[in-house]
């Protein structure tokens, strides 16, 4: 048997690899941005000096992180014209408006206070400044709205018809609000604010472990943990809302992800661990629950899901990756509320800045936001093949004429040059990190004025540390 890669898997796992590196930044600059807005209005309300420090700190990091989402952004929209031609010609009439209109409402947005938000401290009154923090955070809400409703609807299309064989358009409210929408957009955004928030707790932690205890730092150390403590539980809600509409729509992913090959009359079990066999059609290994299955998939006793073997096996998800990831994700998630309600009960103890053993905890539970985003992201996407818009395009029909060569060669050099942009652009974020907040007493450094003959300062100049600086 032939082991060699196609064209076809090194264009897929090109798309996985950039859209991976992709969607770590936006996550963190989604929340950021409103993390900034909340902490600029702190201080326009109480006038502490701190609120205005973790504002320029934070600045300078969200500035990186918006900086590298765009770059690696533009070149996933290159990759749908250069691997995926096949998709952009049948499904362009449609995922081409949505993307059009998250450029001319979002980035527009976002561009054009992006300045002002991170050089204009000194440029415009305090007011106006916060007005444009506002509304570069607005912005990067409005841009999940359309990314995710371009998405939602490769996974639920609905809306159109197929003519000539493209898309045509035919009810543009039932194609953005398809019926998987309003799920999968409030998963993204809390998932986006919760990804800051532990980045944020973890970042607090650090510097109280190394001895910080000035009011800047067990601030952002304290809000961060305030917001897990809401927005976790909120999440698995969320998500399960969210379990019950993809049975609806995607029985298939349902299947996969539980590892369920048959079809169990009068109530279903839970596999907590196994190993699924795509080839010979079983779970090895399944440690089962009886019904509970049914119980969290139909809220009911005796609820029927699907088994996979219902599916022709040419229509099913891998169940080895689903059933991995989003165990990955979930068992994360479930750390996480953990982690929120245990620093609830160290507040009301008054051990919240001196238990190091939890600030340790904290550090260490920093870069789980982003392993649950993407394990929960190759869940969605993993779980929608063999189709790229579901029931009505697969991803085979979808890829370029392209050779093995030449995807090889694209895919190698993507490798090389993100690993070198996108790894120092995150060893310099972990840099500012280290720095923290300024100091008591000292003042932060803020961009001083542009004189009449400089260039407009980028995104990135807001982050002014030397990346090799000791």
């Amino acid at each position: 048997m032939n082991s060699a890669l196609s064209a076809f898997d090194l264009a897929r796992i090109q798309f996985a690899f950039t859209v991976s590196f992709h969607i770590v930044f936006p996550a963190l600059s989604i929340g950021l941005a409103s993390f900034i807005a909340v902490l600029e209005w702190r201080w326009l309300k109480t006038r502490k000096a701190y609120y205005k420090d973790l504002c320029l700190f934070w600045s300078k990091i969200f500035a990186v992180a918006f900086g590298m989402g765009v770059v690696s952004g533009v070149v996933m929209s290159y990759q749908f014209g250069t691997n995926w031609s096949g998709f952009s010609s049948f499904a362009g009439p449609v995922t081409g408006p949505l993307l059009m209109y998250e450029v001319m409402t979002a980035f527009f947005l976002e561009a054009g206070f992006l300045g002002i938000m991170l050089f204009g401290w000194q440029r415009v009154s305090p007011r106006a400044h916060f007005g444009a923090t506002l509304m570069v955070a607005i912005g990067t809400l409005i841009s999940t709205f359309w990314i995710l409703a371009s998405n939602s609807w490769m996974q639920t299309p609905q809306g159109f018809e197929v003519v000539n064989g493209r898309v045509v358009p035919l009810d543009w409210f039932k194609i953005v609000f398809n019926p998987s929408f309003p799920y999968r957009l409030a998963h993204m955004a809390l998932a986006a604010f919760i990804v800051a928030a532990l980045v944020v707790s973890a970042v607090g932690a650090w510097h109280l472990l190394r001895g910080r205890r000035d009011p800047a730092v067990k601030k952002m150390f304290s809000m961060a943990l305030w917001l897990l403590l809401i927005l976790t539980p909120i999440q698995a809600f969320v998500g399960d809302q969210h379990g019950l509409n993809t049975r609806e729509y995607q029985p298939a992913k349902i299947a996969a992800i539980e590892g369920l090959w048959d079809t169990e009359k009068g109530g279903t079990a839970l596999n907590l661990f196994g190993i699924p066999d795509m080839q010979a059609e079983t779970t090895r290994y399944a440690v089962s629950i009886p019904h509970l299955g049914s119980l969290i998939l139909t809220h009911s006793w005796d609820g029927e899901i699907r088994g996979l073997k219902e599916f022709p096996p040419q229509d099913r998800p891998n169940s080895t990756v689903v059933f991995w990831s989003f165990r990955i994700m979930a068992g994360l998630g479930v750390l996480m509320i953990v982690m929120s309600v245990a620093a609830w009960v160290l507040r009301r103890r008054g051990r919240l800045f001196e238990s190091k053993w939890f600030q340790r905890v904290a550090v260490a539970m920093g870069p789980t936001g982003f392993i649950t985003l993407l394990a929960g992201w190759v869940t969605t996407e993993a779980g929608r093949q063999p189709w790229v818009v579901y029931g009505v395009m697969r991803t085979s029909q979808a890829v370029s004429p392209l050779t093995t060569q030449q995807v090889g060669i694209s895919l190698m050099t993507f490798v090389v040059v993100y690993f070198l942009v996108f790894g120092t652009g995150v060893y310099y974020m972990l840099k500012l990190m280290r720095a923290g907040p300024a100091l008591p007493g000292h003042t932060p450094h803020e961009a001083p004025a542009r004189l009449p003959n400089q260039t407009a300062r980028r995104p990135l100049s807001a982050a002014d540390h030397m990346i090799d600086a000791a």
